[in-house]
């Protein structure tokens, strides 16, 4: 019999996995087409092991999609406060309970404290991926227990809502079954975050997450010979210079000598390379970090999974296209790749004998012929999300 293959899933799907095995999404009981599972990469017929990012089995589906618990996740950190629907009830019966998906204000902790009655207030932070709140998880979680000190003995529980791409009534009901999950019967006092007027722990935890810059990655794809290497190099030196950000140059050739060591120039190790390439540069954005990366990158859909790591670790994605023309990046040949590829010394050789998939979701387009390097440069400073001056 074949093993069961095991899949990590995305940031979002792994709070959704949470959520459905602690019962909080209940009765629905695994994955549908709102609270999606995507197993399209995964081989075999359905039967897959799903296993948090340190390899920890968690649960299994099998074919028809129905969920076996196989463990309680136990990474990620305040990880105490994650608590079933069950456990919360049985600790805070009869309390208060207030969702709490961004900062709460001063206005906010004076309705909470007139609703109370002297009852328990459990503030339930959504840490969910994708939520939109001003504030990051952990960040969100951190001013959220700020709030509870301000209240006197408010208790926080975590609970990873995560945000997904059905209708809007759809993502209501959701929310509305995982929080009334928690609450039981209790009374819930929703409605609140988000107000200028803060105490002053909250003020000091929001004004931490304001100066901490959000991490991008600038991600510059194009032909061999495009200039993606020179301009990459380019705006690594201008920020060393102007000491704006700390940066990393994740270029194509240097990766592949050292990261992608081994691999082939089929389209399944080119693929490989790259989202090991997205993999790092989505870290480096995740602790704030510009991550430059310069790869070829021809094909759309591995382009795409690098954004969608780099936005599920918190960075912003920046796509460069280096469309300058394949006869100008021939004329500029200094390898003979082009050459080489042409008399069928090199298969599968972008531009020639492998595709180039033009990216129709770039950020800016650069055409680097007949242009000085300065004057390319420009084009893409002109679209970062901070400042650079374009001389050094």
């Amino acid at each position: 019999m074949a093993p069961v293959p095991n899949h990590c899933p995305s940031p979002r799907e792994l709070d959704d996995l949470e959520l459905l095995l602690n019962g909080a999404m209940a009765p629905q009981q695994g994955f549908d087409d709102v609270v999606t599972l995507d197993l399209s990469g995964v081989p075999g017929d359905g039967h897959v092991e799903l296993v948090d990012p340190e390899g920890l089995p968690l649960a299994r589906v099998d074919g028809s999609g129905r969920l076996e618990a196989l463990a309680r996740p136990a990474y990620g950190a305040f990880r105490s406060l994650h608590l079933s629907p069950a456990e919360v009830r049985e600790r805070f019966g009869g309390a208060l309970f207030v969702p709490v998906d961004t900062w709460l204000s001063s206005d906010d902790l004076a309705r909470i404290g007139a609703a109370r009655a002297g009852r328990a207030v459990v503030l339930l932070a959504l840490t969910g991926a994708g939520t939109p709140r001003g504030l990051s998880a952990l960040g969100l979680v951190r001013a959220t227990r700020a709030a509870a000190g301000d209240l006197g003995d408010a208790d926080v529980v975590a609970v990873p809502l995560a945000r997904h791409d059905g209708t809007c009534e759809a993502e209501k009901a959701l929310r509305a079954r995982v929080i009334g999950n928690y609450a039981g019967s209790d009374e819930v006092l929703s409605g609140l975050g988000g107000g200028d007027a803060r105490s002053a722990a909250v003020e000091a935890v929001v004004a931490a997450e304001r100066h901490r810059q959000r991490g991008v990655v600038v991600f510059l794809t194009g032909l061999s010979g495009s200039g993606k290497s020179t301009l990459a190099r380019a705006l690594s030196d201008r920020l060393l210079e102007q000491g704006v950000r700390t940066v990393t140059s994740l270029d194509g050739d240097v990766v592949r000598r050292n990261l992608s060591k081994g691999l082939t120039f089929s389209r399944e190790d080119r693929e490989t390379n790259i989202r090991r390439i997205g993999w790092v540069a989505a870290e480096i954005a995740r602790h704030h970090g510009v991550a430059i990366c310069s790869p070829i990158a021809p094909f759309d859909a591995t382009r795409k999974a690098v954004r969608q790591m780099v936005t599920d670790a918190g960075g912003e994605f920046i796509l460069i296209h280096v469309a300058t023309p394949l006869a100008e990046c021939e004329r500029r040949d200094r390898k003979g790749l082009y050459a080489k590829a042409r008399a069928g010394q090199i298969p599968e050789f972008t531009g020639i004998s492998s595709p180039y998939e033009t990216p129709e979701d770039a950020t800016a387009v650069v055409d680097t012929t007949g242009r000085t390097i300065s004057e390319a440069l420009a084009d893409v400073i002109a679209v970062l999300p901070f400042p650079l001056e374009t001389d050094a």
